[in-house]
């Protein structure tokens, strides 16, 4: 066993995880105390600075939301939690005028009001932004600077938390490495209550727009300790990410085509007219396969915002501009060369409306949980609004939930800790085989690496990879169908009626291990 090197204690709440869910989960907690653990300075890290989209909310004249509920409905493909959904769509407004209130500095209209824009799938405008594709990095930063003013907040930088700590069934910390090599410290932070907004687990894969942090880690930790996992087989891929050879790949946001940009291939062929009836605006995971299928048939894809954005580009789309100026690529006068890349998870830890999870003492929230919202397929922009929404009503159950009395006991320390990157072969695998376009065959020979990569390390990072990674394709393998973001080439159909998947780490090995019992041969 390790040895523990320092213990904290909290009377409040522990969050791991300094993004958008994260803070905004501390902000609200307040005045109760909690600690944020950030691997990096907050409101940096993770995918949360990095978005370019907005939030979605029904903030506009004439919007209404059952509208924006009815909209995340269609989208999710018959897999929405009908009740979260509503739940979602009736407190975004509320979200919006929070942010505000905190400082957020959205775009506005000459009036005042706030400008909202329209993205892939909503029948109304009714995301809002900030300089067009900043919102991630501005939300994120206002959100830290108000939380290092809160007294009640401390916020940590630099660890990286590797196992759940769990007395008698009950979540009561977690084990998280300071330092390196030598210098690494093995720390056992405890509290009543322990919130995950670890977010995605984009990073698993070879191609994606997410920070490499974004790796599962905090999905496996809580499949490990035994929680409930939700539709881990539905992993959204971005049909426009800037394909310049870059790791992670920078992103052309969807708002660009939500301004009239379109999508052509190196035959000059506007190919998404013909696909569906809203074109590039259609559902990102029908724009995504489009894509995917031209560059597989041969063709190079581009995003000509020429017309539609032109000269204004740089104005109104800055990150982006920046992104394509550092590739040499002028966007005013160029097409943007696109592929999709992995982008958000719309799987994860169970939670129900408060976001508590099967596990007592623990709830998750954002990207590394799983409400019931998304379905199969994520609703543009109702990523950050999930977490703030959520957010707070973790902080309201936590604050009426909070067990009393002090802890008692220590906890087993995991055997060893480090922080490896994810494997290059882990990510190879998921790219090839769990990517866009699934089959059986290639399912089964994901599962296959998973096990020999967990063969060869006990590192608790390590198998919190292989945890969410070996969940992602078991759960594909399961689901013999085709539904929103999950496609099976050689399963192309949908069923008429929509289940959700809840499975455990234990279902998911038992998946892998009939996988390694059946001869090749019987495998088609």
């Amino acid at each position: 066993m390790n040895h523990i090197d320092n213990i904290v204690e909290t009377d409040g709440a522990l969050i791991l995880g300094a993004g958008i869910a994260g803070l905004f989960t501390a902000l609200k907690l307040a005045p109760m105390p909690s600690i944020v653990l950030a691997g990096t300075r907050p409101g940096m890290s993770g995918s949360s600075a990095w978005a370019q989209g907005g939030i979605a909310a029904s903030v506009g004249e004439g919007d209404s939301w059952q509208s924006h509920a009815h909209d995340t409905m269609v989208a999710g493909a018959g897999l929405c939690d009908a009740g979260v959904v509503d739940l979602v769509a009736q407190e975004a407004p509320a979200r919006i005028h929070d942010l505000l209130g905190l400082g957020a500095p959205f775009d506005r209209n000459i009036d005042g009001s706030l400008a909202v824009g329209r993205e892939a799938a909503h029948s109304r405008a009714r995301i809002v932004h900030v300089k067009g594709d900043g919102a991630g990095a501005a939300i994120s930063a206002t959100l830290a600077a108000r939380a290092s003013e809160a007294n009640c907040i401390t916020l940590l930088e630099g660890f990286h938390a590797v196992e759940l700590a769990m007395e008698n069934g009950r979540i009561t910390g977690l084990f998280a490495r300071s330092g390196l090599g030598a210098h690494a410290r093995l720390i056992l932070f405890r509290a009543r209550a322990v919130i995950l907004a670890t977010g995605g687990l984009g990073a698993l894969y070879a191609v994606t727009t997410n920070p490499l942090e974004a790796r599962g880690e905090g999905l496996g930790m809580a499949a490990r300790a035994g929680a409930l996992i939700a539709d881990p087989e539905f992993v959204q891929f971005h049909p426009t990410a800037i394909a310049v050879g870059k790791d992670p790949a920078p992103l052309a946001t969807e708002a660009l085509r939500g301004e009239g940009a379109v999508l052509v291939n190196d035959r000059g062929e506007r190919f998404m007219t013909r696909i569906h009836k809203d074109a590039e605006l259609a559902p990102r995971d029908i724009v995504a396969r489009a894509i995917h299928r031209q560059i597989v048939s041969g063709r190079k894809v581009t995003l000509d915002c020429t017309t539609a954005i032109g000269a204004d580009f740089a104005h109104h789309f800055p990150t982006v501009y920046g992104a394509c100026m550092a590739a040499g690529i002028d966007p005013s006068i160029t097409p943007i060369p696109v592929a999709p890349a992995a982008h958000y998870h719309m799987g994860g830890i169970a939670t129900e409306s408060h976001g508590r999870t099967s596990l007592p003492g623990l709830w998750a929230v954002g990207e590394c949980a799983s409400t019931g919202l998304h379905g199969a397929n994520r609703l543009a922009s109702n990523s950050l609004l999930e977490g703030l929404v959520f957010g707070a009503r973790v902080a309201d159950d936590v604050r009426g939930q909070l067990a009393t009395g002090a802890m008692r006991g220590l906890p087993p320390a995991p055997e060893r800790f480090a922080s490896p990157a994810p494997p290059h072969v882990l990510r190879g695998a998921m790219s090839r085989d769990v990517a866009l376009e699934r089959n059986e065959d290639g399912l089964r020979t994901a599962l296959e690496v998973i096990a020999r990569l967990e063969t060869t390390s006990t590192e608790p990072a390590l198998l919190n990879m292989t945890a969410a990674a070996k969940l992602v394709t078991a759960a594909a393998l399961a689901r013999t169908e085709s539904r929103g973001g999950h496609w099976r080439s050689d399963q192309p159909q949908t069923m008429a009626e929509g289940t959700r998947t809840f499975m455990t780490l234990a279902d998911a090995e038992r998946i892998a291990a009939n996988v390694e019992a059946l001869p090749r041969r019987a495998r088609k």
